[in-house]
C-alpha cells in the first residue's frame, strides 16, 4: 500500500494579515488598526478559519505569530480546528520558529510550504528545499477554495417533473380540450 504524502503548511500570521488582500479590508475596518484593536482580532481569527479550511485533512498546518515583544509570551501552541497556532516566546521573532520548523520539517522528509511576502524568510525556507507562496497567492488560494466550496454546497431548487411537462404542446393542448368538454 502507498504511503500517504506528508505535507506541513506554516504560515506566517502577521505577515499575511499585512499583506493580503483577502484580510486587509478586516484588519483596516477599525480607526486604529493594531495589534490590539477588535478589526485586527476578527482579521485574525478569519485567518485561522481560512488555514482550517485550506489546509482541510490534505496537510497539517501551523500559523505562527510574532510574540516576540509580549514579555508573556512563552511559545505554548493552541489548536483550532486541528491547526496549531502558536506566538513566538518573548525574545524570539516568528522568522526564527518558521525558519526552524521548516528545517525540522525538511529533514524529516515532510513536503513543506510556508506561506510568507517576507523576502528574507522566503529566500532562507527556499535555500533549505521548502517551497513558499506570497501572502497574495494565498489569499487568492483561500477565495478560490471558498468559491469551489459554494459551489459544491449551494442547494439547487427542486424540480417537479409532472406527466404535463414531458408532453408535446400540442398533445396537452388536445387532452386540455377534451377536459373541458367533459
Amino acid at each position: 500500500m502507498a504511503r500517504a504524502r506528508r505535507r506541513l503548511l506554516i504560515v506566517d500570521g502577521y505577515n499575511v494579515l499585512r499583506s493580503g488582500s483577502r484580510y486587509r479590508c478586516l484588519r483596516d475596518a477599525g480607526p486604529n488598526p493594531d495589534y490590539a484593536d477588535d478589526a485586527f482580532n476578527r482579521a485574525r481569527e478569519a485567518l485561522i478559519n481560512d488555514v482550517v479550511a485550506y489546509a482541510g485533512r490534505d496537510c497539517d498546518a501551523v500559523v505562527v505569530f510574532d510574540g516576540g515583544r509580549n514579555q508573556f509570551s512563552d511559545g505554548s501552541v493552541e489548536r483550532v480546528g486541528g491547526v496549531r497556532i502558536m506566538f513566538s516566546r518573548a525574545g524570539d521573532s516568528a522568522d526564527k520558529v518558521i525558519e526552524k520548523l521548516s528545517r525540522d520539517a525538511r529533514e524529516r522528509g515532510i513536503e513543506t510550504m510556508v506561506v510568507t511576502s517576507d523576502a528574507t524568510i522566503q529566500n532562507t525556507v527556499f535555500g533549505l528545499g521548502v517551497d513558499r507562496m506570497s501572502a497574495n497567492g494565498f489569499s487568492h488560494a483561500v477565495e478560490v477554495n471558498h468559491q469551489e466550496y459554494e459551489l459544491d454546497e449551494t442547494p439547487r431548487p427542486a424540480v417537479k417533473n409532472t406527466v404535463s411537462d414531458r408532453l408535446a404542446p400540442s398533445v396537452r393542448a388536445k387532452l386540455a380540450a377534451l377536459r373541458d368538454s367533459l
